[in-house]
């Protein structure tokens, strides 16, 4: 087995804070200022709304909100889970704010939006995960903006999934998704409130219910993993159906969270996206800074493009048997 790459923190803890390596080349991108960018700001705070972009300190904020994109984020800015790698702020969240589906179909229609994306934080504390206030942001959505279509990125909804995605899936967005995050062996350590297999139950339960919903999943690399571990993630998934495979680096937010064990350089990106789409996903995004939500709106495009090539590859196959 190759050597792995040195880890991102160099030296062991002292009485100095350890010295962090500097990240390479492909990973710079500059700071977020431009008129846009404050706009889209003041727009989200008058609404009283979060976003994962700026909550989970996204190397694309930039860029993205320069282009009026923006992942809303519901159900606060507080989540009940402590994961390793990400940057939201863990506590008891405040209550459910009811006013919260307007707010996010009043920006939407503000901002224009062809193509949305809604997350959440992880709310343990309430008897549905959540998934009620899912439901109502979708239902506004479709009563606002009839033209806009949307992308859901939800928590596990743990001990109650069932349910939770049975309606929400009635709810009829166009894209679920659910991240993995990571390999099985690094869940106990990087993503320990969750399980594996109950992830891919998930997103294998929206296909079962409603096979016109695009499925999505996303990975870190950079954690730890092995090749041959993504490989088998990427197996599990088609197992699953899952259309979407997003695989970008992990960069670690604070000294406090999991570090980077090493930046993943461009070309193996482009050689899992190979891999992903051999193996047969609608759609791969690989690279250094993909994120879940990044280019959602091309990408939904280009799902739709891939699913009708592919029907009309089947088509043609039975016309010709």
């Amino acid at each position: 087995m190759a050597p792995r790459t040195p880890n991102a923190y160099v030296g062991r803890m002292t009485d100095t804070a350890p010295v962090r390596v500097r990240k390479p080349d492909w990973l710079r991108v500059r700071a977020p200022t431009s008129a846009a960018i404050a706009e889209t700001r003041q727009l989200m705070r008058r609404l009283n709304l979060n976003t994962v972009c700026e909550e989970a300190a996204c190397p694309n904020l930039g860029e993205c909100w320069q282009q009026k994109h923006a992942t809303v984020m519901i159900l606060g800015d507080t989540c009940t889970r402590a994961c390793a790698f990400c940057n939201v702020k863990t506590g008891m969240p405040n209550k459910v704010d009811p006013l919260e589906p307007v707010h996010v179909a009043e920006a939407c229609g503000e901002m224009g939006l062809k193509h949305i994306v809604i997350t959440s934080v992880d709310r343990d504390d309430l008897a549905d995960g959540g998934a009620t206030q899912f439901v109502r942001v979708i239902e506004e959505l479709r009563k606002r903006s009839p033209g806009t279509t949307i992308e859901i990125l939800t928590p596990d909804f743990r001990n109650k999934a069932s349910e939770a995605v049975a309606r929400i899936v009635d709810a009829r967005p166009d894209v679920y998704n659910h991240n993995l995050e990571t390999v099985p062996r690094l869940y106990p350590t990087i993503r320990p409130g969750a399980r594996y297999y109950h992830s891919l139950r998930l997103l294998e339960q929206v296909k079962k219910l409603d096979p016109t919903i695009f499925t999505k999943s996303g990975l870190m690399v950079g954690l730890g993993e092995e090749r041959m571990e993504l490989h088998q993630v990427m197996d599990d998934m088609r197992t699953a159906d899952i259309d979407f495979l997003t695989i970008g680096q992990y960069l670690q937010p604070t000294p406090r969270h999991a570090k980077v064990t090493e930046f993943v350089e461009p070309k193996a990106f482009a050689s899992y996206a190979a891999i992903g789409r051999a193996k047969g996903f609608l759609l791969v995004a690989a690279s250094p800074l993909t994120r879940s939500s990044y280019h959602a709106g091309d990408d939904f495009a280009k799902l739709q493009a891939a699913r009708r090539a592919k029907h009309a590859a089947k088509d043609g196959a039975v016309a010709t048997a």
